[in-house]
């Protein structure tokens, strides 16, 4: 780790959102939002330490974690009510409050999303300003090479230093009961062998997929199943990489294609989680792809990640701390709606696997990896201190989120008849 020379990941680090009010504010008026968080908490417990020294239960009503946390400054639940999650980052990072295992409150906060209603969403003027600078993001073809970019091309030397030694970025499967007996290369080689089976694919047929990655998928597919791969991306830096990997494989190839200017007709398509990085404005669009690429009879196996609808529109009319910070222009899914749009376009919709809690799992095992990297010094150079505690947070948030339910991922087949 080269930490004084420290330049990558800069652009992710200096992405801020509305700077809280610092002053002026009476202590009762943070005791209600402390009733506030209080009200919304039917599941779980928080042990609060307040700046005065003071200690409030949260919740305690119900089953669920039990988490600790210490509010170091007033300031922190200002950014929370005023910034949502991003002003809730920006607390932790300035110091403002700490918690010994940050993931439990990440996960009480979405597993009482429901009552919790919008507390913890930006409101007012960030809330306005944070929805301009997303749309600011949109996924058009300029836009959309620019986002993947910002997320995926900080270099292979980084993603390799944490990932298994497979370069899969999605979440594993894992047998069940979830074991750590099992490696996380393993368990990320089941998930792509599943995907690929719900494909039914013969030596031979042709296979595209939108969102190669790092090639995993695509060597497993070639080697094992003898397919025509062709793989599409907007990442420079995976582009390299799979031309590498594939060299040993002339029936594969890789591409630097947006997925609307792909023609042809395919046996088959695999896309694993990317359709995240479409924006629902675009869903049509993806959706529109599958079916015009799709021989009749063939099949599309999907992974994605979802938001539950119980708290999709209040989701989709800001802008959270995933957006504005790790994936500029990302959307997670609405299941109904993404499903109402694929049967639209003629895609038949078919064995739906939900394993959010293996996401969870994935993460943990990624943060543990990210840690031991930094450790025995094998992070890149260029990465500073916070560029490092922002992408632990990212890790943990998301665990969080699958923990606590409000997302999920799973697996689809889409049939076109």
């Amino acid at each position: 780790m080269n930490a004084p020379d420290a330049k990558r990941g800069r652009h992710l680090t200096r992405s801020s959102g509305l700077r809280a009010f610092t002053g002026g504010l009476f202590k009762r008026g943070f005791d209600r939002i402390v009733d506030r968080i209080d009200h919304g908490f039917d599941f779980g417990t928080v042990e609060g330490v307040l700046p005065d020294g003071s200690v409030r239960i949260v919740g305690g009503r119900g089953p669920g974690p039990s988490a600790q946390i210490t509010i170091h400054h007033w300031n922190a639940l200002f950014r929370l009510v005023r910034g949502g999650s991003i002003g809730w980052y920006e607390a932790w990072a300035a110091g403002e409050w700490s918690s010994p295992d940050p993931v439990l409150i990440f996960d009480l906060f979405m597993r009482n999303r429901v009552k919790l209603g919008n507390v913890g969403r930006a409101s007012g003027l960030a809330k306005y300003i944070g929805k301009i600078l997303h749309r600011l993001r949109d996924n058009n073809r300029g836009g959309a090479r620019r986002n993947v970019e910002f997320h995926y091309d900080l270099g292979n030397d980084f993603y390799a230093a944490w990932l298994d030694r497979s370069m899969t970025y999605s979440s594993a499967l894992f047998a069940e009961p979830i074991s750590a007996d099992e490696t996380l290369e393993d368990a990320q080689a089941r998930k792509i062998e599943t995907l690929l089976a719900r494909l039914e694919l013969k030596a031979g047929d042709s296979l595209l997929e939108i969102g190669c990655g790092w090639g995993s998928l695509a060597e497993i597919s070639v080697l094992k199943q003898g397919v025509k791969y062709h793989g599409i991306t907007l990442s420079a830096t995976q582009k390299s990489y799979i031309d590498d990997r594939l060299k040993m494989a002339p029936q594969a190839s890789a591409e630097s294609k947006d997925y609307r200017d792909v023609t042809g007709k395919y046996d088959a398509i695999a896309s694993v989680e990317m359709v995240e990085a479409v924006g629902q404005r675009y869903w049509p669009d993806y959706l529109s792809t599958l079916s015009r690429c799709l021989k009749p009879g063939g099949r599309a196996a999907i992974q994605y990640i979802r938001i539950e609808d119980d708290i999709f529109e209040a989701y989709a009319l800001g802008t959270d701390f995933i957006q504005h910070y790790i994936f500029p222009g990302g959307m997670l899914l609405s299941e109904s709606r993404f499903r109402a749009l694929a049967e639209a376009n003629g895609l038949e919709w078919h064995d739906q696997h939900d394993f959010g809690l293996h996401y969870a799992e994935t993460l943990k095992r990624w943060r543990q990896r990210f840690d031991e990297a930094i450790e025995e010094g094998r992070l890149p150079g260029g990465f500073d201190e916070k560029f490092i505690s922002l992408w632990r947070y990212y890790l943990m948030y998301c665990e969080g989120g699958f923990r606590g339910g409000g997302i999920n991922v799973a697996q689809v087949t889409l049939l076109k008849p």
